[in-house]
C-alpha cells in the first residue's frame, strides 16, 4: 500500500496561531489558560479556559468578528460560520502555504476533506430562539448551515471548492482522530492521493460550560493549576476551543512536488469499551485494544515506541482508565515510552482534540522532541509505573503514538514515524 506523509499543518489554538509559536510553546510547557470574563458569575463555577487569541467571534453576526487582518475571508464565506469555522478556515489557509499547494492541487477528484466539530450550539441556541420569538420569516436562510453538526465540513467543502472523498465526523472527543484514521485509509486504499483533515470547535460558553453540568470541569481558579493530567490534585479538564488543519499525502505526491514532510503516518487503530455512554471503561481495554490494533497495522512492537501523546483530560476517572490501558500495552516497565498530554498546555478541545495533538506529535518528530507533563507534581497512586517526563526531552522521538477517546467508550489510536 502506498505510504502515507503529513505535508501541512495548520493552527489557531490556545498556545499559538502557528507554527512556531505552538512549537515554542510546546517545548517551554507554557499554557494558554486565562481566567474568562463570562464565566466570573457567582453561579458558575468554572472559571478557566484555553482562550483563542487575536478572535473575537462572541457576536451572531459575523460581519462584527475581528481576526488578524493577514487572513483575507470574503464576506460570502463568513456570512455562513459558526466560530469554529472561522478557526478552521485560517488553519486551512496556514496548512495550505506549508504544504505548498496549488489551487489544483487542492480542488480536483483526487483531493478530499474530512473534519470535526460539534457543530455552533451558541448559533444553534440563537437561531431557534430567533424562530420561536420572532417567527419563521425573520430567520436567517443560512442559519442551518452556520450551526449544526456539519456546518465546518460544508464551509470548508464550498470555500476550497474540495472534490474528492468528504464527509464529517462524530464521536464527540474521538471525532478528529476518526478522520484522520479514515483518511489514512482512503489513501492508502488509492481513492484520494491528497487529504485534509480538520477540527475545530467555538470554545465559548455554549459550547464548553454544559460540561460543567457533567460534573467534568476544573473549578481552579488558578489557571496554572486548572489542567493537571495523571495527577492526585486534577479536580477535572479545562475546556478549549480553535481550529488545526493537516495535510496528508501519498508518498507519490511527495515526490512529485518535492516536498519535506514532516511525518509518517504508519497506521492507525480503533476500538469501543461497550461500558458506559459517558465514563470510559475503568480497566482502559478499549484504548488498549485500540493502541494495540494500531500497533499492529503499523507493523510496530510495543518497546519500540518512543513516546505516547495521551488523551488524559485531567479527569478523576479518564486517566486512570488509560493509565492502566497503557501499562496494559506496554508491559515491561523498563521500556515503558514517554507518556505525556498536552492537555495540560492547550485544555480539553473536545472534538479538536484529536487532529490537533496529532499536528502537535508531527512538530515534536519534526523538530526533535518529547513534551513534558506541565503542572505534574504528585502522580496519582493510580497512575504510577508510567513514564511520566516533567521537563520537555530533547529527543527526536521516532515512532509516535496519539490517543484519543470520546463519549460511548470510542477510542482511537494513530501512530506515526520520523522521516529518515
Amino acid at each position: 500500500m502506498p505510504r502515507v506523509f503529513i505535508t501541512g499543518l495548520g493552527f489557531i489554538t490556545s498556545i499559538g496561531n502557528d507554527a512556531a509559536t505552538v512549537t515554542r510553546n510546546l517545548r517551554e510547557l507554557r499554557h494558554g489558560f486565562e481566567v474568562f470574563p463570562p464565566f466570573q458569575k457567582p453561579e458558575i463555577p468554572v472559571k478557566v479556559i484555553g482562550t483563542i487569541k487575536d478572535f473575537t467571534t462572541d457576536s451572531t453576526d459575523p460581519e462584527d468578528w475581528t481576526f488578524p487582518a493577514a487572513y483575507k475571508i470574503k464576506r460570502e464565506l463568513l456570512r455562513t460560520m459558526a466560530p469554529n469555522g472561522l478557526f478552521a478556515h485560517c488553519a486551512m489557509l496556514q496548512a495550505v502555504a506549508d504544504a505548498k499547494l496549488t489551487e489544483p492541487d487542492i480542488s480536483n477528484p483526487e483531493t478530499g476533506l474530512y473534519a470535526a466539530s460539534a457543530g455552533s450550539p451558541y448559533l444553534l441556541h440563537y437561531h431557534n430562539d430567533r424562530l420561536n420569538k420572532l417567527g419563521v420569516m425573520r430567520c436567517s436562510p443560512l442559519g442551518i448551515v452556520a450551526s449544526i453538526a456539519g456546518t465546518l465540513n460544508f464551509n470548508l467543502i464550498a470555500a476550497f471548492k474540495i472534490q474528492g472523498s468528504s464527509c464529517g465526523f462524530s464521536s464527540a472527543c474521538a471525532s478528529s482522530a476518526h478522520a484522520l484514521g479514515f483518511a489514512l485509509d482512503d489513501l492508502k486504499l488509492g481513492r484520494q492521493k491528497r487529504m485534509f483533515v480538520v477540527g475545530a470547535e467555538d470554545g465559548n460558553v455554549d459550547a464548553i460550560l454544559p460540561f460543567a453540568g457533567m460534573r467534568t470541569l476544573s473549578l481552579q481558579t488558578d489557571p496554572n493549576l486548572a489542567s493537571r493530567p495523571f495527577d492526585a490534585g486534577r479536580d477535572g479538564f479545562v475546556g478549549t476551543g480553535g481550529g488545526v488543519a493537516m495535510v496528508l499525502e501519498t508518498e507519490e505526491e511527495v515526490l512529485r512536488r518535492g516536498v519535506k514532510p514532516y511525518a509518517e503516518v504508519l497506521g492507525w487503530g480503533q476500538a469501543s469499551d461497550g461500558w458506559n455512554v459517558a465514563i470510559s471503561h475503568p480497566e482502559g481495554s478499549g484504548s488498549a485494544a485500540a493502541m494495540t490494533l494500531a500497533l499492529k497495522a503499523s507493523g510496530v512492537a510495543p518497546e519500540n515506541v518512543d513516546y505516547v501523546n495521551a488523551h488524559a483530560t485531567s479527569t478523576l476517572i479518564g486517566d486512570v482508565s488509560e493509565a492502566r490501558a497503557l501499562r496494559s500495552v506496554f508491559k515491561d516497565a523498563a521500556k515503558r515510552p514517554a507518556v505525556s498530554s498536552t492537555k495540560a498546555l492547550t485544555g480539553h478541545g473536545l472534538s479538536l482534540a484529536g487532529a490537533m495533538e496529532s499536528a502537535f506529535c508531527a512538530l515534536a518528530i519534526r523538530d526533535g522532541f518529547i513534551p513534558g507533563n506541565a503542572h505534574l507534581v504528585k502522580v496519582d497512586p493510580e497512575c504510577e509505573g508510567l513514564n511520566l517526563p516533567r521537563t520537555t526531552e530533547n529527543t527526536a522521538p521516532n515512532i509516535v503514538i496519539k490517543n484519543s477517546s470520546g463519549f460511548g467508550g470510542a477510542n482511537v489510536a494513530l501512530v506515526f514515524k520520523r522521516v529518515a
